[in-house]
């Protein structure tokens, strides 16, 4: 009797242009954070993930154009629109998921008058807990896509 043999697919986001879009948004993420990577990676593994473009601003040299300084990039999460409109927190967890047939019920959701304005309050709330709902992510074994340590974000950032 043969053994099956079961291929294992580990999906992980990159950090450069290399993986360019076909279809999709750029996504804009903190590759030094296990909780970001985590999550990008699971958008990344869905149907329709190969369609977005991934770049990881916690690397040197990110490419992020004009409108878009690091430390912005890495304070808050922000989306390319194929068109070149930049998107951020709440408007941009949506731009992805209207990306993902999977996730397009959370889009659709998000249109009903007044859900995105409470969900951009609970992004804005999140960011002030990220630093430690990210150390907890580490230590339950959540890998960060680039090990070298996060740039420092200056404090005012995080209110924008």
């Amino acid at each position: 009797m043969q053994s099956k043999k079961q291929d294992v697919i580990v999906l992980r986001a990159t950090s450069v242009a290399s993986r360019a879009p076909t279809c999709g948004p750029t996504v804009y993420y903190d590759g030094s954070c296990p909780l970001c990577s985590a999550e990008i990676n699971h958008y990344a593994s869905r149907s329709g993930g190969n369609n977005l473009h991934l770049v990881d601003v916690s690397v040197e040299h990110a490419e992020l154009g004009s409108d878009l300084t690091s430390e912005k990039a890495m304070s808050r999460f922000h989306v390319r629109k194929q068109d070149g409109e930049l998107l951020s927190g709440a408007r941009a967890f949506v731009e992805v998921w209207r990306a993902l047939p999977g996730w397009s019920w959370a889009s659709r959701l998000a249109n009903i008058p007044g859900v995105l304005h409470v969900m951009e309050v609970a992004y804005r709330s999140s960011l002030v807990v990220r630093p430690v709902i990210s150390k907890l992510a580490g230590r339950l074994g959540f890998q960060a896509e680039n090990q070298q340590p996060a740039r420092p974000r200056k404090a005012d950032e995080l209110e924008n």
